[in-house]
């Protein structure tokens, strides 16, 4: 039995995914996407995120990424381009091979299925603070407006509320430095919930500036429900610190197991290396979205990173069809 090849297989259907499926299927492209399974999407940030404030036209939906994402699959499935896109619901992806000039993938399934190139798109997760010894806590109020991780996101939020940053390093300490130079918040404390904060001097010296209250004593509860929001954090000491607005600054999980099966190149923190068209180390493994290093990790800078890939798939897909054509007629003229 002939094995199908599919011009492109694309793993992840946030929104680089969804993108670079639109993009893919528009440019007459046979692709074939992996949206993931249940374990995949709970660790998606799509998951989770419930508003999105600072992409134009994307106020009215009810979970701010979600909702565009299902939208625009629902428009190529209605589209005249609805052949080009085979979409297998609730399938991720467990292992990639490299073989020749075809990649193997296994899905979650244990089934194996074959592509010429590959857009991985499985993104980041940011860490989340332990309280008590664990995320729950926190976790319940995540991305709530009251409890975020992105200032391009969610800064704007902030104008006139008491603010906390929860971190130890320069990372915290330039988010906190930021919003408030852009805010001037009544209030603004970094909690390093029991770690010794690690600043610059730099960073130091405009904390002391802006009298940025350090705290560095364990988060050991909350206050605040989820109907109603967070209120703010009870201490070791016993000390409570009112918050109307948290950011988290604790970094990032890297979903780059996929890249690494493969041998790809990342940096220090983990993000796959690519050219300026986002394929990576590997020939014809390209990154789009958060998991591609050096970019912003914003909804527009994914879409962007998804369409610069998949334009230059198609390049390579129009130059192959092209050397056949000509191949062929040569042939032709020759006999």
């Amino acid at each position: 039995m002939t094995k199908k090849i599919y011009d492109i297989a694309i793993i992840g259907a946030g929104s680089a995914g969804v993108m670079a499926a639109l993009r893919g299927v528009l440019n007459n492209d046979r692709v074939i996407l992996f949206p993931g399974n249940i374990k995949n999407k709970r660790r998606s940030r799509a998951k989770w995120v419930k508003k999105v404030e600072n992409i134009p036209g994307f106020l009215n939906f009810s979970k701010g990424i979600e909702d565009p994402n299902k939208q625009t699959i629902n428009f190529i499935k209605r589209s005249e381009y609805a052949d080009n896109l085979t979409l297998l619901e609730n399938t991720g992806i467990q292992r990639l091979e490299k073989q020749d000039d075809l990649f193997l993938l296994k899905d979650s399934e244990n089934k194996n299925h074959y592509a010429r190139h590959i857009v991985l798109a499985t993104g980041v997760m940011d860490v989340q603070p332990h309280i008590n010894g664990s995320i729950k806590p926190i976790f319940k109020f995540a991305n709530k407006q009251q409890v975020d991780y992105c200032l391009r996101c969610d800064g704007h939020h902030i104008k006139g509320k008491e603010t906390t940053v929860i971190g130890h390093t320069d990372s915290a300490a330039w988010v906190a430095i930021m919003l408030y130079e852009r805010y001037s918040p009544p209030t603004m404390t970094i909690l390093t919930n029991g770690q010794e904060s690690k600043f610059s001097d730099e960073t130091k010296k405009l904390i002391d500036l802006y009298k940025i209250d350090v705290i560095e004593d364990e988060i050991i509860d909350l206050r605040g429900e989820v109907e109603t929001g967070l209120e703010g954090y009870i201490l070791d000491s016993g000390h409570y610190v009112h918050s109307d607005f948290t950011f988290i600054s604790l970094g990032m999980i890297v979903y780059n197991e996929l890249a690494l099966q493969l041998g790809a190149e990342v940096d220090q923190r983990g993000f796959v290396i690519t050219n300026d068209k986002g394929e990576s180390s590997i020939e014809n493994l390209y990154i789009a979205g958060d998991l591609r290093a050096g970019i912003k990790k914003q909804i527009y800078s994914a879409w962007d990173s998804a369409v610069d890939s998949l334009d230059d798939i198609n390049r390579k897909l129009r130059l192959r069809k092209r050397k056949d054509a000509l191949k062929k007629s040569a042939h032709m003229n020759y006999l």
